[in-house]
């Protein structure tokens, strides 16, 4: 059943979505309100199609699962098999741009790469317990502010005039006292099986979701593609180049290696799936042997005319 949810305004400014089509980007935000408390779906583009474009038939099952392909492969939305065989897709960012008033539990599995099983949460809270210390009882969506003991609860009509459902932050600490021992918040996924203790001290910036320095994606290589074109290429044309740059830093590859690719692409002006032959080409190709200067000489009569000519003057 379709739901009013909340698009907030960073959405139009996105590169994540920039970097698809706009037909992809349109399916995602007609997902926004197709998808359940969760933010989970049925990864079935004919459903999708007939949710979303029922009044655009120029625009199909198939042109969806391109749509979905590019959401997928910019991180948008994650597509999983769950236990009954069936596929499903769930919107990544959806706990982050969405609060839902009394959310109502998903019929659909949940995601095997986002969601922590229950036999993960079992095993922080045994070993929490065995550490003496005591997990609190679960706070209700707000803003919390430290030491003051108060949860103030936001309007969820949307419309409101203090703030949109859905838009506001946490202030809370994302370290909290436990009996003198500072204990780092468990993340919502659930990568580690015991309890985030930490010794006195600082706490480290940046988190443990904060990405490595010299981490590059996708996007940000297509950034820099388009910044070298004297006009902005199509947006098709720029997806599909993106799912190409992606498998290739899935391979491994070095960034200097796809970046020279992408030089020469830009330069030659082909198709998206040839960038791989060029990025094969800047790995391997071999210098051309140099050749030998042709030298000048002047001319100069000979001494000889007889030898020279063989008496044909």
């Amino acid at each position: 059943m379709a739901r009013i949810r909340t698009i907030k305004p960073e959405a139009f400014v996105s590169e994540s979505l920039a970097a698809v089509s706009l037909t992809a980007e349109r399916t995602f935000l007609g997902l926004l309100t197709q998808a359940d408390d969760q933010g989970r779906h049925r990864d079935h583009a004919a459903i999708i199609a007939g949710q979303l474009w029922v009044l655009r038939p120029e625009h199909g099952p198939s042109d969806v699962e391109t749509d979905l392909a590019q959401l997928a492969d910019s991180g948008l939305i994650c597509r999983y098999t769950g236990p009954d065989d069936k596929r499903h897709l769930h919107i990544v960012t959806w706990h982050q741009h969405q609060k839902i008033n009394r959310p109502s539990k998903s019929r659909l599995p949940a995601c095997p790469h986002h969601d922590a099983p229950a036999s993960t949460a079992s095993g922080v809270a045994a070993l929490t317990a065995r550490a003496g210390i005591t997990e609190p009882s679960p706070q209700p969506h707000g803003t919390l502010r430290e030491g003051s003991g108060e949860v103030h609860e936001h309007a969820v009509n949307h419309g409101t005039d203090d703030e949109v459902a859905g838009q506001s932050d946490f202030t809370e600490s994302s370290v909290r006292e436990r009996g003198g021992l500072r204990e780092a918040a468990v993340t919502p996924h659930g990568t580690d099986l015991g309890p985030r203790i930490m010794d006195l001290g600082d706490t480290p910036s940046g988190g443990a979701s904060a990405p490595a320095p010299d981490t590059v994606s996708a996007q940000q290589l297509i950034r820099e593609y388009v910044a070298g074109c004297n006009h902005r290429p199509p947006s098709d044309f720029l997806g599909h180049l993106s799912r190409v740059v992606n498998k290739l830093l899935g391979e491994g590859i070095a960034l200097a290696h796809i970046r020279a690719g992408l030089e020469r692409h830009r330069a030659k002006g082909l198709h998206p799936s040839t960038l791989p032959s060029l990025v094969h080409e800047a790995m391997n190709a071999t210098p051309p042997m140099p050749t030998a200067p042709v030298v000048h000489r002047a001319w100069t009569n000979p001494t000889d005319v007889e030898a020279a000519f063989g008496g044909d003057l």
